[in-house]
């Protein structure tokens, strides 16, 4: 048995997308898989997780009793709920707030554990130093929502956003009190060392996102199958106490359910 509560991201039962209308509605754009999720949660606890997370836009896709009904048939907890925004910007930041907020309550509803968020646009001329420091402010309005619906805020660094790699990690927690939720793939992806960010943060992270990554050519593998080895991440997560839940992830996969299963066997029976 693992050490650890092991979920399972939702996320590639179909493509991955977002909601139409939010391309002239910011409030209506929620990320999203378009695919079965009763299929997925029942494939993930087939393959021996206990808990699942879901992007925002299939969170909300029904109410709160249909979703109990879905996890409780598959015997999984919802642990958690992934939404995002460009979070600089202060015209449509209310909008982005209010889809985030959106989201943060139904997870409460749902008794989840964690509110994930990415973000941080990366403007068509560069980073600006105040950009960071307006992430930073927004990051710390979402933990304050979170923690007021008893959830725990959880930022999580993405490429194609301002924050990749550990400069800019190191930086943006200097400007937020927000928890950290290192994605073990894309920050490999951008060139940092994943145990090592984990050592130096560990008093940050109450949450970890499990990928594996293939640097060439450029792919999302299950675990152990590309060239990251998650040996070295798991024995810095032991070294340093970590004891929440651990979300395995994989963007996309010919056969989800196959790519649970391998997952699930590196981190043990």
């Amino acid at each position: 048995m693992s050490q650890w509560k092991l979920a399972y991201h939702a996320n590639c039962w179909g493509p991955l997308g977002g909601q139409a209308e939010g391309v002239t509605s910011i409030t209506r754009l929620t990320y999203r898989t378009f695919g079965d999720m009763e299929r997925a949660m029942a494939d993930i606890a087939a393959a021996g997780y206990e808990g699942v997370e879901l992007f925002d836009g299939n969170l909300l896709d029904h109410d709160a009793p249909a979703f109990r009904r879905m996890l409780s048939d598959a015997g999984l907890k919802l642990v958690a709920v992934y939404s995002g925004g460009n979070f600089i910007f202060d015209d449509v930041l209310p909008e982005e707030l209010d889809r985030v907020t959106k989201a943060a309550d139904r997870a409460a509803e749902l008794e989840a554990v964690h509110l994930v968020v990415g973000g941080g646009a990366r403007r068509f001329d560069g980073v600006r130093e105040a950009d960071y420091h307006k992430l930073g402010s927004t990051l710390d309005r979402i933990t304050s929502l979170a923690e007021e619906r008893g959830l725990t805020a959880q930022y999580h660094p993405h490429l194609s956003t301002m924050i990749e790699g550990p400069e800019e990690v190191r930086k943006i927690l200097g400007l937020t009190g927000i928890d950290f939720c290192p994605d073990t793939a894309h920050l490999a992806a951008a060139g940092g060392d994943p145990a090592a960010m984990i050592r130096e943060h560990s008093d940050r992270i109450s949450y970890v996102h499990l990928k594996g990554l293939q640097r060439e050519p450029f792919a999302f593998t299950p675990l152990d199958e590309g060239d990251v080895p998650t040996g070295p991440i798991l024995e810095a997560m032991k070294e340093t106490g970590f004891d929440g839940w651990v979300c395995v992830e994989l963007d996309a996969w010919s056969d989800p359910a196959d790519g649970a299963r391998r997952s699930r066997a590196v981190l043990g029976a």
